[in-house]
């Protein structure tokens, strides 16, 4: 990915985004009435819940903090995969972005306004379907481009020739790579949880009249449950992308010491490629410049056998 394409990649977001609060702009401005032209009609529609009204008949609280917290857990997600892609792949990285960029749209309306603006049907008067935007709409192009990638350009994700059999190279590293990826998680989890739980307890009693306790069993007890389910998501994702980055920082010590083993007891030369995504690639260039050092220093009708 050179600096063009991440251009591309990465604009396609505030753009998905744009379009979206500019059209629901012009909904709430100029749609008064239900009008229809041909199969597709305008009506204006705050909608609680999430795409095509899912999750509306969730508790406010819990729907709106569930649903805008988990569009920027989304955020995390999608920077680890675009990170952690082996290979170009266009079609599937600019699909990630459209489908965040609309899925974004409706969480900063979530965020600001409770609800989410929806002003598009198909259908007739009499009988159409539930009303969307053009976040949701644009979701489906980004689903499309996903899935069309995943099943042409599957063989560009990790080929067979460039793909370790193992991905616990180094047990030990990996796991205690892993381990402080798990435990900054939890640390911050713990930290952020206590300060956002005290905010909000210490905010209900001071708004409430009298005996707090309903009240604060009525909104404490859903931030912790949504807090915990977000937490726990965020420690395993932590894991497994410990998993990944010290699979690709291992493996090529690994690969290294094997390739100077086997130069230092004379075996047969071979040429040091590392795999796709691997870190340290200036490796494959100090292992040429040795095996050059090496054959010049031994040239091979001098070599013993044995050596």
């Amino acid at each position: 990915m050179n600096k063009r394409d991440w251009f591309w990649v990465l604009v396609t977001l505030p753009l998905t985004w744009g379009v979206d609060q500019l059209t629901k702009w012009c909904a709430l401005k100029y749609i008064y009435g239900v009008k229809f032209f041909g199969p597709i009609g305008f009506v204006l529609h705050r909608n609680p819940g999430a795409m095509l009204g899912t999750f509306a008949d969730l508790p406010p609280v819990l729907r709106i903090v569930s649903l805008s917290t988990g569009g920027a857990f989304l955020i995390f997600i999608y920077g680890i995969l675009q990170h952690l892609l082996p290979a170009k792949l266009m079609r599937l990285r600019i699909g990630m972005t459209i489908l965040l960029g609309g899925i974004l749209g409706n969480v900063t309306d979530r965020v600001l306004e409770g609800t989410v603006v929806d002003f598009v049907v198909f259908g007739t008067p009499s009988f159409a379907t539930p009303a969307f935007n053009f976040a949701d709409a644009i979701q489906w192009l980004g689903y499309v481009m996903i899935v069309l990638s995943l099943s042409q350009d599957a063989a560009l994700f990790w080929p067979d020739s460039n793909a370790r059999k193992k991905m616990w190279i180094n047990p030990s590293f990996q796991l205690k790579y892993c381990a402080i990826l798990v435990a900054t998680g939890l640390a911050f989890a713990m930290i952020s949880g206590v300060f956002a739980y005290t905010f909000l307890k210490m905010t209900i009693s001071d708004l409430v009249i009298g005996s707090s306790f309903l009240t604060q069993q009525r909104f404490l007890m859903p931030f912790l449950e949504i807090y915990f389910v977000i937490s726990c998501a965020f420690v395993v994702a932590s894991f497994l992308l410990g998993k990944v980055l010290s699979h690709r920082t291992a493996g090529p010590i690994y690969a290294f010491e094997k390739y100077l083993s086997d130069l230092l007891e004379g075996k047969p030369t071979r040429k040091f490629k590392l795999r796709g995504g691997d870190e340290f690639k200036q490796l494959e260039d100090l292992a040429k410049r040795l095996n050059e050092h090496f054959e010049k220093s031994n040239p091979p009708d001098h070599r013993s056998t044995g050596s």
